[in-house]
Order: structure tokens, then C-alpha cells, then sequence
């Protein structure tokens, strides 16, 4: 199985920005539609954001205008952009396809990030 790597979490202040980025060594990335997902918890892991490979994007109510999704296809790599970060943000965000763990690929560690004053 081929996992994502992701990175850029931590602790910020409300109304801080982050920028998380994510990794992997799979073949079929370009061609896939890529997710930012995150898991509060004792909550179930919700998608916040998508982007296909015509890098059309789709976001949750939640996080619509606040986080931008991209990706850098050569790279292999996908971006979320959060900014103005409200408590409610603070969770472990993973990347994976949509839907997950399709052609061959698997959930990483996460990044974890933490909304507080």
C-alpha cells in the first residue's frame, strides 16, 4: 500500500492561518481526486475539502471561504490553506483520495492541529 505523509500542523491562535501539505510516492496521483479529511475527537473523519484532477474543488459548509485545497501534481503533493482557524478547526487532518484508498493508496499519520487562545 501506498501511504500519504502529511505535515504543517500545530497549535494557533483563533483566526490564524496554517498551511498543511501532503506527500506520496503513488503513480496514480495526478489522476485522482484528492481530499483533506479530519477527525475531531470522538468524532467520525469528515471530508472538508476536495480536489479533482481538473482541479475542480469542493468544500464543507463549515470550512467554504475560509480553506483553499490545491495541488501540485509533479510534485505529488496537495496543500490546504486554512485560514481564520476557529476552535471547531482543532482535529488530526489526513489527506487521501476520494473516495479513500483507492488504487492502492492508505491513510498516513495525520497532522494534528490545535485551535486556542
Amino acid at each position: 500500500q501506498v501511504m500519504f505523509v502529511e505535515s504543517g500542523g500545530g497549535l494557533v491562535q483563533p483566526g490564524g492561518s496554517l498551511r498543511l501539505s501532503c506527500t506520496t510516492s503513488g503513480s496514480s496521483f495526478s489522476v485522482a481526486t484528492i481530499a483533506w479529511y479530519r477527525q475531531a475527537p470522538g468524532k467520525q473523519r469528515d471530508m472538508v475539502a476536495r480536489i479533482t484532477s481538473y482541479h475542480s474543488t469542493n468544500y464543507t459548509d463549515s470550512v467554504r471561504g475560509r480553506f483553499t485545497i490545491s495541488r501540485n501534481d509533479p510534485r505529488h503533493t496537495a496543500y490546504l490553506q486554512m485560514n481564520s482557524l476557529k476552535p471547531e478547526d482543532t482535529a488530526v487532518y489526513y489527506c487521501n483520495t476520494h473516495p479513500p484508498n483507492i488504487w492502492n493508496y492508505s491513510w498516513g499519520q495525520g497532522t494534528q492541529v490545535t485551535v486556542s487562545p
